[in-house]
């Protein structure tokens, strides 16, 4: 389905991975086109969340053979009442009751993540029905953060014929502080090496490259710098700096001779939403790049979003990415 290189890699080496994918947006003929795909073709092993009557009459609707996909409904499974009480433990202190805990177990979007925070699956993607904010609230419950991460960020994986960029945050945080700046940094250097196998330079960019500029704005970017370096000395990492110094190799040398990432930078870490979000879309739109993602990222384990508005291609991918992650 895919004529992308970078799609067909990603889609084969997780074909290695075999991973269990469970979708809790399930009542969606997206949700099991992109299932059967991922079976056929030995990608990863779809597991359905959600009611199995409406599951199998959307099915029946579309001619879809879904007779080799399982399916779970949360409500009459054995786990139902193990994770409600795991969901309660872990919130009980922020005012959560038994009662409360039961009643979100039974929402395909809780149960699934409980699965995975039990390693009773490997991934768990949705959002092409839930809102971005309600996945996350889910996976927050049951996943939590990776240990030494702040906050949940998203990267796109931007592909050229001829090279890849990581860009982040494009889709989550409006204004990260410096301290989540370089948590966000963090997330995607690691997620790009895992993804795509190549070793990230990440540039913290800025309207200013190594303080030719002075302004709080500016501020924040070189805290973020100084912050990643001291506390993922292993990733290299340089900053602040405009983006044609970060990806161009003769600016990068001549406006910051002494850095190791600038003109080589293939992890770019935008410092807010608004630049993010441009900055994609820009380069998607006018230098004709693909945009793969939003990724969620900065989670203890791999649960993603899909946007409302993805197509079954999109799904495949993400379940691909996610497997990797």
């Amino acid at each position: 389905m895919s004529n992308n290189p970078f799609t067909e890699n990603v889609r084969e080496k997780a074909k290695s991975k075999n991973a269990l994918v469970a979708f809790p947006d399930a009542e969606d003929k997206r949700t099991l086109e992109a299932s059967i795909f991922l079976l056929a073709e030995g990608i990863a092993r779809p597991l359905l969340i959600g009611n199995k009557e409406k599951i199998h009459s959307l099915a029946k609707e579309h001619k879809i053979n879904i007779d080799n996909i399982e399916i779970i409904e949360p409500e009459t499974s054995s786990y139902l009442n193990e994770f409600a009480h795991q969901l309660y433990e872990k919130r009980k202190s922020k005012g959560m009751t038994e009662e409360e805990a039961l009643a979100l177990m039974k929402n395909p979007l809780y149960f699934a993540g409980f699965l995975l925070e039990n390693n009773k699956v490997d991934v768990v993607v949705g959002g092409n029905i839930s809102s971005t904010g309600s996945v996350i609230k889910a996976a927050i419950y049951s996943v939590g953060l990776k240990p030494g991460i702040s906050l949940v960020s998203s990267f796109f994986i931007m592909t050229f014929p001829d090279k890849m960029y990581c860009f982040a945050d494009c889709a989550v945080n409006p204004n990260p502080t410096a301290e989540q700046l370089c948590d966000i940094a963090i997330s995607s250097a690691r997620n790009f090496q895992s993804i795509t196998g190549i070793v990230p330079k990440v540039a913290m960019l800025s309207f200013s490259t190594n303080g030719s500029a002075s302004h709080e704005m500016v501020e924040k970017v070189q805290i973020a710098t100084k912050l990643l370096k001291e506390k993922a000395p292993d990733i290299e990492s340089d900053g602040e700096m405009q983006l044609d110094a970060a990806i161009i190799p003769s600016i990068g040398q001549r406006k910051f001779p002494n850095s190791k990432v600038a003109g080589n930078a293939n992890v770019l870490i935008f410092p807010d939403l608004n630049a993010g979000n441009i900055g994609y879309k820009l380069v998607e739109r006018l230098a004709g790049a693909e945009a793969v993602g939003p990724i969620v990222q900065g989670l203890n384990k791999p649960y993603c979003d899909l946007s409302r508005g993805c197509s079954v291609d999109d799904m495949i991918n993400v379940a691909s990415i996610c497997s990797l992650m």
